[in-house]
């Protein structure tokens, strides 16, 4: 690693519960990865572990097989990977909660979202989930057992009854169940460290996160994805959780995935200024206390929302972020290396690459990605909302009705059918390249959410179109 970089680990976060890439794909950008400075992989598995047993039903149904998974890591080896799993245990739970086997163990019986911490058979399941991955993986330091956003905490039935004792709070209950977790993997992993979420713990105070005895047991990842994020508070969270025994602790950053939950393109600029912030708070952390860096790249906002920017979308601002990080600061020597990289004219940090083309693996997705979200709906709504003709002689009225001027019908008609035609090639060559990266539930949802709403209009008009032509000959 770098003179320059504060971290020991530059992790790039893979989640796995949207667009889980195949292994072919991760073959290819692994290499990649190392070259631009990233030394470890945090892979958030969800539903693509192939668990088995009375966890089987938590597979998606093209989970990654067992020799898959030691495929990945094998690959993560070969170029200087270090790999840390993880699983959620607490909150985001919805993978697991949402099958009728395990329904039974939701903290408020109408949401999928938390664990119940009541219940032994809780504990029990994490536990389970833990040891299966545990099992796959070699010569594990870490394990990270997430635990972050526990909506809903202290409202399930067995919560308000607990919480009636007055020593009690949502606090301790949330403390209890993060300690039992992380205990349970200590006595059963005595080399692997359990990592944590901080974000449940930001709020406690200092007096019951140092009586909870969490900080012999655990090291909080502090995450914050703001452009603008507050280095004076963090450091000061810092000295906090150094206070309360944390003897070291990590940073997550974001590359992609933390501008808008069906975000398309990524907005470099903002990560870009994300990371460089958590360069100044790493400047300013007492240097023995700070494991590495998470640069996350979010796939859904949670199991049940749309996707946001597919991971070769997102390749250049992962490249910008962790060459910015490597070398201290982001400068024209890194616009060149990333360039250089990732085979791409012209780097545009404040803006969406619009003339985009790289050489990098998943490029021709990343360039085809941007056409659509850049021109595809903009020019099917200039012409439907915009072109004299389609409005004044081609209107819902008309089109209902089968009625069309043939003089004016030659004015649009030529238009349409070219729009159609172009829009057609780019959605088949997306369509193509999607295939090679992604399973087809992940290319079915990414064109019905962004390609089908405009490229139907547009076929719709052309059918009209014809309709009005049959009818009147």
């Amino acid at each position: 690693m770098s003179v320059s970089s504060p971290f020991g680990l530059h992790l790039v976060h893979l989640d796995l519960k949207g667009a889980p890439p195949k292994v072919s794909y991760l073959a290819e950008i692994f290499p990649l990865f190392h070259t631009l400075g990233a030394n470890g992989l945090l892979i958030e598995y969800e539903d693509m572990f192939p668990y088995e047993g009375e966890l089987k039903p938590l597979r998606a149904e093209h989970a990654y097989s067992a020799s898959e998974i030691k495929e990945i890591l094998n690959l993560a080896e070969l170029h200087e990977l270090e790999v840390i799993p993880l699983v959620q245990t607490f909150g985001h739970m919805e993978f697991v909660l949402k099958h009728q086997e395990f329904s039974h163990l939701r903290e408020v019986e109408m949401f999928p979202n938390a664990l119940n911490p009541h219940k032994e058979e809780s504990l029990m399941l994490v536990s389970a989930m833990i040891d299966q991955v545990v099992a796959l993986h070699d010569g594990l330091r870490w394990f990270h057992i997430g635990s972050d956003e526990v909506y809903y905490l202290g409202e399930g039935e067995e919560s308000k009854q607990w919480l009636q004792k007055e020593e009690n709070s949502i606090e301790k209950l949330c403390l209890s169940h993060m300690k039992a977790v992380a205990s349970c993997m200590v006595s059963s992993y005595p080399e692997v460290k359990p990592i944590v979420w901080d974000d449940m713990l930001r709020g406690v105070s200092e007096e019951t996160l140092t009586e909870s005895g969490v900080a012999q047991l655990m090291e909080p990842m502090i995450w914050d994805y703001a452009a603008d994020l507050d280095e004076d508070d963090k450091v000061l969270l810092i000295e906090k959780y150094r206070k309360c025994g944390f003897p070291k602790l990590w940073f997550a950053s974001a590359f992609k995935g933390a501008t808008g939950a069906n975000q398309s393109l990524t907005l470099i600029g903002h990560h870009l200024k994300n990371n460089l912030q958590w360069l100044k708070v790493a400047n300013s952390t007492p240097a023995d206390m700070l494991q590495g860096i998470a640069l996350t790249g979010w796939q859904r906002y949670d199991h049940f929302s749309v996707l946001c920017e597919l991971l070769p979308v997102g390749i250049p601002s992962l490249a910008v972020c962790l060459q910015a990080l490597q070398n201290g600061g982001y400068s024209e020597k890194v616009k060149e290396n990333v360039e250089k990289q990732l085979g791409l004219a012209s780097l545009e940090i404040d803006t969406f690459m619009s003339e985009s083309s790289g050489t990098f693996p998943g490029s021709d997705i990343f360039t085809l990605v941007t056409q659509v979200c850049c021109y595809l709906k903009p020019s099917v709504d200039e012409f439907l909302e915009r072109n004299r003709f389609v409005t004044g002689w081609f209107s819902p009225y008309h089109r209902k009705r089968r009625i069309v001027h043939p003089i004016m019908m030659h004015h649009f008609q030529p238009d349409a059918l070219s729009l159609l035609a172009k829009w057609n090639a780019v959605m088949q060559e997306l369509q193509a390249a999607l295939e090679r990266v992604f399973y087809m539930c992940t290319l079915e949802e990414w064109m019905e959410e962004n390609v089908h709403p405009s490229f139907h209009k547009l076929q719709e008009v052309v059918d009209d179109l014809d309709k009005a032509i049959q009818a009147q000959s």
